[in-house]
């Protein structure tokens, strides 16, 4: 696969957060209808927003769980979750971009706390759910704030991001593909000059080709419209 900036770069990936923040929270600001339906099924832009904000603080918790040893989870269950979402649905437009906002500042302060010995603390997202570790948390949050931008669908695309985070998004979905058996093999090839193999035999496979944020939006959100191939492989839904 192509080069990428490194994951355990925090400083680079902190400064994006704080950027990508910036821009989003603008951008909803800028917004004068925030029920209208996102790119994410089921869900307005009100919707988005309150995740951003409850996801902010979940972080947060994951960060005492990894420097602190609290033993808290990101979420006490998955209806928790979705419940607190549904809750802050419908309230003031200024005030659902205010906690965007301002549950950016402690999440930007906890993630600094997190060191090289935290990198492997296991974390769990529910009690006795999915995994990961305290590492891939600033990682996390960028994906967070630039993908669920896109979602807002006020004219912020993957073509929007940097070309060094574009190839670490990208990097990131082959590997959620890669890790799941049954996985097709993949060739891509970017506008750029990128080359991508996933699999073991990839020999003969009809490449897919377009640009970075063409090829991104296709893995991150199944949109094809920017990639072109004689047979576009299906995709899994990742780890």
């Amino acid at each position: 696969m192509a080069g990428a900036r490194s994951l355990t770069n925090v400083t680079d990936l902190l400064a994006a957060i704080d950027e990508h923040t910036a821009r989003l929270v603008s951008d909803a600001r800028a917004c004068d209808d925030l029920s209208a339906p996102s790119l994410c099924e089921g869900w307005t832009r009100d919707h988005v927003l309150n995740h951003l904000a409850r996801n902010a603080e979940a972080l947060v918790r994951l960060v005492g769980a990894a420097v602190d040893g609290t033993g808290e989870t990101m979420y006490a269950s998955p209806e928790r979750r979705d419940s607190e979402i549904d809750d802050g649905v419908g309230r003031d437009p200024e005030v659902v971009v205010g906690e965007v906002e301002q549950s950016a500042v402690p999440l930007a302060e906890a993630l600094r706390r997190l060191g090289p010995e935290h990198r492997d603390v296991v974390l769990e997202r529910t009690p006795g759910g999915p995994t990961f570790k305290g590492g891939m948390l600033p990682f996390m949050r960028l994906r967070e704030v630039v993908y669920h931008h896109v979602d807002l669908d006020l004219g912020f695309g993957f073509d929007d991001v940097e070309g060094d985070l574009q190839v670490l998004f990208l990097e990131n979905e082959l590997k959620r593909q890669q890790g799941v058996e049954g996985a097709p093999p993949l060739v891509l090839r970017s506008d750029e000059g990128d080359t991508w193999r996933v699999g073991d035999d990839t020999d003969g496979v009809p490449p897919v080709t377009g640009s970075r944020a063409g090829i991104l939006t296709w893995l991150a959100r199944q949109d094809p419209s920017g990639v072109r191939a004689e047979a576009l492989p299906e995709l899994t839904a990742g780890l």
